[in-house]
């Protein structure tokens, strides 16, 4: 191959490569625009007059997975299936919101927290990463954390509107998440430990703790 033919190629996997990473930006655009909309409905809940409407908000939350579900599904189709983590980095961060917006309906709607599976379910997208498009371990657990946050709003907010048992409940479900978080090594992934720490500072003082 001489050496036009050989930049020639390059640029031709290069030119492939843009349009894939192109048309994977496109659907997460969308995902992002719906992780909004789930966001916004679920703010409701903080209002005094929200608690009242929290299974209502959750049940539209959970029509508008469905539209998250078709698009995460037209998103696989985007790139190779072997690839995931190749382009993991431009859905990464709504996987992780649409993660932590599974996670406090879950626990708006039982008091409890949602497991891996629950969340690749209610996403439509898989856990086993040889089965494909997955929720990676370190973005459930980032979806986690910032539920956590979320949470010691709540508990606050829960305080103004007269709810004063909701607060009590929320701070031993977060000593549990801080008990568990814990436990696992997450120096070996210092974005995800950062959070961590960031996320029991944040919690001490919503939680007044």
């Amino acid at each position: 191959m001489s050496v036009p033919e050989m930049f020639s190629y390059i640029q031709g996997f290069l030119s492939a490569d843009q349009e894939i990473r192109e048309d994977i930006r496109k659907v997460v655009q969308v995902l992002e625009q719906t992780a909004r909309e789930i966001l916004t409905l679920l703010q409701s809940v903080h209002q005094p007059s929200g608690f009242k409407e929290i299974p209502s908000k959750c049940q539209k939350a959970r029509e508008l997975f469905c539209t998250v579900r078709t698009h995460l599904g037209e998103l696989k189709t985007k790139f190779p299936v072997d690839q995931y983590y190749r382009f993991h980095e431009h859905w990464r961060f709504v996987l992780q919101r649409l993660a932590f917006l599974a996670a406090f309906v879950v626990y708006l709607e039982s008091e409890s927290l949602v497991t891996r599976d629950e969340v690749a379910q209610i996403l439509g997208i898989e856990v086993v990463r040889e089965k494909g498009f997955h929720l990676d371990v370190e973005d459930y657990l980032a979806g986690v954390l910032i539920m956590a946050s979320e949470l010691s709003r709540l508990a606050v907010n829960s305080v103004t509107a007269g709810d004063y048992s909701r607060p009590l409940r929320i701070s031993n479900f977060i000593n549990e998440l801080d008990s568990g978080f814990r436990l696992l090594n997450l120096k070996n992934d210092p974005l995800l430990f950062l959070n961590a720490e960031g996320s029991k500072e944040t919690k001490r003082r919503g939680l007044g703790i």
